[in-house]
Parts: C-alpha cells; sequence; structure tokens
C-alpha cells in the first residue's frame, strides 16, 4: 500500500492561509484517487475535498468551495490543500488519503485504504 506523510498545518489568525502537502510513497501515486479528511476533536472524520487520478476530476465540501484548492504533482508525488480565508472552524487534523479510483470519487473514510498520521491546522479568531 502507498505510504502518505502529511505536513504544513500550523496556527493561523482568520482569513489567512496555509498550504497542505502529501507526500507519497511505496506504490504508484497516479493510481490513486486522493483525498483531504479533517477531524475535530470529539467529531467524526469527514471529507473536505477528492481528486482524481489525473486531477481533472475534483469535489469540495460545501463549507470549504471557493476558499480551498485541492490539486496534486503527479511527477513529484505530492497533493496539496491551498487554504484561504480561514475561518475558526476549519479547526482540525487535516488527513491525507488513498484509495483506488471508481466512477465515482469517494467521500467516506472507510472507501479509502492508506491514510497519512495527521496534521493540525488551528485557526484562531
Amino acid at each position: 500500500q502507498v505510504q502518505l506523510v502529511e505536513s504544513g498545518g500550523g496556527l493561523v489568525q482568520a482569513g489567512g492561509s496555509l498550504r497542505l502537502s502529501c507526500a507519497a510513497s511505496g506504490d504508484t501515486f497516479s493510481s490513486y484517487t486522493m483525498a483531504w479528511f479533517r477531524q475535530a476533536p470529539g467529531k467524526e472524520r469527514d471529507i473536505v475535498a477528492v481528486i482524481s487520478r489525473s486531477g481533472g476530476t475534483i469535489h469540495y465540501v460545501d463549507s470549504v468551495k471557493g476558499r480551498f484548492t485541492i490539486s496534486r504533482d503527479n511527477a513529484k508525488n505530492t497533493m496539496y490543500l491551498q487554504m484561504n480565508s480561514l475561518k475558526p472552524e476549519d479547526t482540525a487534523v487535516y488527513y491525507c488519503a488513498a484509495k483506488k479510483p471508481a466512477l465515482l470519487l469517494g467521500t467516506r473514510d472507510y472507501e479509502y485504504d492508506a491514510w497519512g498520521q495527521g496534521t493540525q491546522v488551528t485557526v484562531s479568531s
């Protein structure tokens, strides 16, 4: 299975920006659908964004549309999440995840086979 490592989290003020990175190794990165999930304390792990193998199909959860941008660079085996106009409600541990592709992009955590360790994003008001 592919191994994933997130980086780029930190503490920012509301309205600020962060870019998260997810570095992949151990398997062919371009063969996987990739996703970002996030989990706040005491809450379930929820989808943030999904991107297809070549980057041609993308889905965002409604709460981040217009603020976050998911992308991938298959030559660098890396997926990104550019987060702008951050809000305190975005505070969570952010995880990258990988799955074998299907006709529909997966939005449930149990559909994904490989996970990173998570990176903390904290947005202060």
